[in-house]
């Protein structure tokens, strides 16, 4: 973590599921999403989306996204939820 985000929450929401085309991002079944988990930096986010997208390779239309959670709880970036 930089020393400017240091003692923040910089949350980040990993998640993925079958698309129903290759081009957009609107979910085949929304019951099935996998919602990997909720993580304190980009790092640990990048390495959990990293290791679906692998284990998922082989299918084109399967894929993970990476939310910055913190950017929508404050949008402001000024420390006050939006």
């Amino acid at each position: 973590m930089s020393e400017e985000n240091e003692g923040k929450q910089l949350l980040h929401l990993v998640f993925g599921g079958e698309l129903t085309e290759l081009e957009g991002v609107s979910f085949r079944d929304l019951d099935k999403l996998d919602v990997v988990g909720i993580f304190p930096d980009f790092e640990s986010a990048q390495t959990a989306w990293r290791s679906k997208a692998q284990m998922t390779v082989d299918n084109a239309h399967m894929r993970y996204f990476i939310v910055h959670l913190h950017k929508l709880l404050d949008p402001d970036g000024d420390g006050i939820a939006g």
